[in-house]
C-alpha cells in the first residue's frame, strides 16, 4: 500500500510492509464422548474459549462413541496416527504410558495440589494425566427404610460394619418388602466390576495384585482375606440378597427408585435422578470389612500424545481447562465431583450444604484407584470374570487360584510391564 506523508512542503512517497498475523498452530485432540450431548456442548465451549483467549494455538476436537475409543486409539498408535491431546480412562493410564502411546505432562504437579488424588494420574514417577472430574459410589438408601428397620445411620466417621452391614440386609429381607435388599448392578460386566466391586475386596484386605511389587497376584487376590472375600461375595447370591449376573439392567436406573430394592450400591452420576424421584434418599458411605472402608477413584482424564509435536500447547489447553469455572460446569451440567474444594463451592450440589456434598468427602476420605499398573487392564478383565463366576455358584478358592494363575502368567509375558 503507498502512502504519502508532508514533511515540510515537500510530497514523500513511502511504503508499508504490513506483516500479517501469525496463524495459530492447530492441535488435534480425540474424545470419547460422542452422543453425549451435556458434555460435549461444554467442552466445546473450553474449546472456543482456549482458541479465542490467545493466538498461539487452535484446538479442533474429533469425538468417538465410548465402546470403540479405546480400540481407535491402539490402532492409531500402531499407524503413528495419534492426535496431539488423548482423553484416557484413569486406570487404563499406566497401560498407555507404558504403551508409548502418551509423554508425561510438561507440567509441574504441583500446580494440581488442590486436585483430588483419584483425577491425577502418575504413573514411574511422573504426572501423565488430569481429570476435570471424579466420581464416587455409595449406599443409596431411604432414610425411612433406615427408621423402619431400626438400623443405625453409618456415617463416614463411624461407617457400618461387616456384621452391621448384614444385618442391615438380614432386616431388610425378612421384612418382605422388597425383592432383593440390595442391588449391585450385576449386568454390567465392563469396568464396574473392578471401579464398583475390588475396593470390598480391598477392604477384606486382600487386592487384585500385589501393589508391594505389582508383579504377581499371590496371596493379594487367593490369600486369607481373599478367600474370605469370595465366600461373603458368594453368599450375596446364594443367600437371596441380590441378584445375580442375568439382572435386567434396567434395574441400576429405576429398581431402587421403584423400591424393589432396600439398598443399592451406586455412583454419584445416579444421585441427581434419585433425589428427584425418591425425597428422602442418603448416600451412606461404604461398609467397613475389616481393613477400612474403600470406594474406587480414577475417572476419565487429559494427557498428551507421545508423538505430539506441541507438548506444550497441549499442555496450555490442559490447564486452561482446569479452571474452576469449568470444572464447575462439567458437574452442574453431569453431575460429577468437581476436583477442587474451590469449584465445589461454585457448583449447586458440591458445595458445602449441598445435597451431593457427601460424595466429595467420600471421595476425599475412602476413594483409593485402581491398581497402577500396564497390567491393570487384563487384571480387571481376569477379575470380572472371577466375579461373575462365583456369583455363578464356581469354586471360590478355584476360581482365584486360576485368576493369580492367569494374571501371573501375562506379567511374565510382558517382562513385568516395567516394574523394578
Amino acid at each position: 500500500m503507498n502512502l504519502t506523508k508532508h514533511l515540510a512542503g515537500v510530497v514523500i512517497a513511502s511504503t508499508c510492509l504490513c506483516v500479517p498475523a501469525l496463524a495459530q498452530t492447530k492441535l488435534t485432540m480425540w474424545y470419547h464422548g460422542a452422543g453425549n450431548e451435556v458434555e460435549s456442548r461444554i467442552l466445546n465451549q473450553i474449546i472456543s474459549d482456549f482458541n479465542t483467549s490467545q493466538s498461539d494455538w487452535t484446538v479442533t476436537i474429533e469425538s468417538f462413541p465410548e465402546k470403540s475409543y479405546n480400540d481407535s486409539v491402539a490402532a492409531a498408535a500402531l499407524a503413528g496416527n495419534l492426535p496431539d491431546i488423548l482423553d484416557v480412562d484413569g486406570p487404563v493410564m499406566p497401560n498407555w504410558a507404558w504403551a508409548g502411546y502418551l509423554q508425561p505432562l510438561p507440567i509441574d504437579e504441583s500446580e494440581f495440589a488442590d486436585f483430588l488424588p483419584g483425577t491425577k494420574g502418575v504413573w514411574d514417577g511422573k504426572l501423565y494425566s488430569v481429570g476435570l472430574w471424579e466420581a464416587a459410589v455409595a449406599l443409596f438408601a431411604r432414610q425411612s427404610t433406615l427408621d423402619e428397620l431400626g438400623l443405625r445411620t453409618p456415617t463416614l466417621d463411624k461407617p457400618w460394619s461387616r456384621e452391621e452391614f448384614m444385618a442391615a440386609l438380614d432386616a431388610a429381607k425378612a421384612s418382605g418388602k422388597y425383592e432383593f435388599a440390595l442391588d449391585l448392578g450385576m449386568n454390567d460386566q465392563a469396568e464396574w466390576y473392578s471401579y464398583a466391586f475390588s475396593p470390598f475386596l480391598q477392604s477384606f484386605g486382600g487386592d487384585i495384585v500385589d501393589r508391594s511389587t505389582y508383579k504377581t497376584a499371590e496371596g493379594a487376590l487367593n490369600g486369607e482375606a481373599a478367600q474370605a472375600f469370595g465366600k461373603w461375595w458368594q453368599s450375596l447370591f446364594t443367600g437371596g440378597y441380590a441378584p445375580g449376573t442375568s439382572e435386567d439392567p434396567a434395574d441400576q436406573q429405576t429398581g431402587f427408585i421403584g423400591g424393589k430394592f432396600a439398598f443399592q450400591w451406586n455412583g454419584n452420576w445416579r444421585a441427581v435422578a434419585t433425589m428427584e424421584a425418591v425425597d428422602d434418599v442418603v448416600f451412606l458411605p461404604a461398609p467397613d470389612f475389616g481393613a477400612g472402608n474403600k470406594i474406587g477413584a480414577g475417572s476419565w482424564q487429559f494427557g498428551v500424545s507421545a508423538k505430539s509435536k506441541h507438548p506444550e500447547g497441549s499442555a496450555e489447553f490442559i490447564k486452561f481447562a482446569a479452571q474452576d469455572k469449568y470444572l464447575a460446569a462439567f458437574s452442574d451440567g453431569i453431575g460429577l465431583i468437581p476436583p477442587t474444594p474451590s469449584a465445589a463451592q461454585m457448583t449447586k450440589n458440591y458445595k458445602d450444604g449441598g445435597p451431593l456434598a457427601v460424595f466429595f468427602d467420600l471421595s476425599k476420605a475412602q476413594a483409593l484407584v485402581r491398581p497402577v499398573t500396564p497390567g491393570y487392564v487384563v487384571q480387571a478383565k481376569v477379575f470380572t470374570k472371577s466375579l461373575a463366576d462365583i456369583a455363578n455358584g464356581a469354586d471360590v478358592a478355584d476360581t482365584l487360584d486360576a485368576a493369580v494363575d492367569e494374571i501371573d502368567a501375562d506379567i511374565e509375558s510382558n517382562g513385568g510391564y516395567g516394574h523394578r
